[in-house]
């Protein structure tokens, strides 16, 4: 596989704040990997560094085999990248605004006009064309967002949260077109077209779509690795919970010998227990709730979730300072 994106040791600070601390990564063409994190992880911060938009203090950044630091616009050309914002020209169409976008970034005044309708076709925008940007839905404004981010067919999409805020279908869409996109250009061998996608998400759901993902806490990525993988470790080891009221469950739960962690989902609780004590963990607590206090409609294993992961890997974590 061709390696798209490189960074090696990125080291990135505002004042006494560390953002990006030691951050290696690689990701392939035909890959889409996620980074997923709290709030002020250094998500943000790492994919600005991998497009340009900061210098990094220490380490190196390429992109399609180019150095971000010392070929910049030759690694910026392969790259489109989607900010948490939205950033186009609400004064403008969509067309106008991804007209732009192709202009800047050279395309020929006789062939943006096909590409740019060729874009705004796959995102489902075609239709828009005339309508202002600021007259848009929320999960419309993303689609323009990413068709202006695609329209010189870059190797390399950078998309920061570009569902968040938005309704679950919009999301479910928008996750559409990403997999379709990746999926077309999956021979890089024999086009030299592959296409590889980070993006951050808040999002489990999302992040188990990822061929890979990356936990980041306070600016590292401290576990890496396909959803599968990253799972393993908590396999027969999470105990879901179902009755009322979750609070006596809760505390019952807590207090018993195994039981490494208590969550509540949703209107259930997940249990973190050790290896081969999920029936043992199941037992002891029918054992002890309360009579009259708590009833116990459902205990069972079921399989860990990236939440689970996420939460198992943050579990020691201080409070967050939030990144810039």
């Amino acid at each position: 596989m061709t390696t798209l994106v490189e960074a090696s040791h990125l080291r990135k600070t505002f004042g006494a704040t560390v953002a990006v601390d030691d951050l290696s990564l690689r990701v392939e063409a035909g890959e889409i990997f996620g980074l997923v994190g709290s709030d002020g992880a250094g998500k943000t911060t790492a994919l600005r560094l991998l497009v340009g938009a900061l210098r990094p203090d220490a380490g190196e950044v390429a992109v399609c085999g180019w150095s971000v630091r010392t070929q910049g616009e030759q690694a910026r050309a392969n790259v489109g990248y989607l900010s948490q914002r939205f950033s186009l020209y609400e004064d403008l169409t969509v067309l106008e605004n991804i007209r732009f976008f192709a202009e800047v970034r050279g395309l020929a005044r006789g062939k943006w006009l096909p590409r740019c309708m060729e874009i705004l076709e796959y995102v489902g925008l075609a239709a828009f064309r005339d309508r202002r940007a600021g007259q848009l839905s929320g999960g419309m404004k993303q689609k323009l967002g990413l068709a202006s981010a695609l329209v010189t067919r870059p190797h390399v999409l950078l998309l920061d949260e570009p569902t968040t805020g938005v309704d679950p279908v919009t999301r479910q869409d928008f996750w559409q077109l990403l997999i379709r996109l990746v999926a077309s250009h999956a021979d890089p061998s024999a086009q030299g077209d592959g296409v590889a996608v980070v993006i951050s998400t808040p999002y489990m759901d999302e992040a188990s779509r990822c061929r890979r993902v990356g936990f980041m806490r306070q600016g590292q990525v401290i576990a890496e690795g396909a959803p599968a993988e990253l799972r393993a470790p908590l396999d027969g080891r999470i105990v879901e919970l179902r009755g009322r009221p979750l609070e006596a469950l809760r505390r019952t739960a807590q207090s018993l010998p195994g039981v490494e962690d208590v969550r509540t989902f949703g209107d259930r609780l997940h249990l973190r227990v050790g290896a081969g004590q999920a029936g043992a963990a199941i037992e002891k607590l029918r054992a002890a709730l309360p009579v009259g206090e708590a009833d116990l409609a459902s205990a069972r294993p079921v399989p860990p979730t990236l939440e689970d992961v996420f939460i198992d890997l943050s579990r020691d974590d201080p409070a967050e300072v939030l990144t810039p």
